[in-house]
């Protein structure tokens, strides 16, 4: 069984930074793709980030730029490193392994002065 486990979450002002992180349990972590997903209020969930089991990185417009996505296969966790954070940042955040579906019970992100 999989379990994804979330932490790092909490409220910021505008411009400060965060990091989040997420233990994975189980055997699938190394070879598998894992990312970042979030959803605000009212809004369906969208992609944040994704590292390949080779470390390479693909992040969404609005986060490219400003967050950086990792990984330690020695820990099995994944990290989001959140910068210059914004109010529309607001949301709560999932750890994923999109490729069989698994998520995590998420960590909530506020953005406010």
């Amino acid at each position: 069984q999989v379990q994804l486990v979330e932490s790092g979450g909490g409220l910021v002002q505008p411009g400060g930074s965060l990091r989040l992180s997420c233990v994975a349990s189980g055997s699938i972590f190394s070879r598998n793709t894992m990312g970042w997903y979030r959803q605000a209020p009212g809004k369906q969930r969208e992609f944040v980030a994704t590292i390949n089991s080779a470390g390479n990185t693909y992040y969404s417009p609005s986060a490219k730029g400003r967050f950086t996505i990792s990984r330690d296969n020695t820990k099995n966790t994944l990290y989001l490193q959140m910068n210059s954070l914004k109010p529309e940042d607001t949301a709560v955040y999932y750890c994923s392994v999109p490729g069989p579906g698994y998520w995590g019970q998420g960590t909530q992100v506020t953005v406010s002065s």
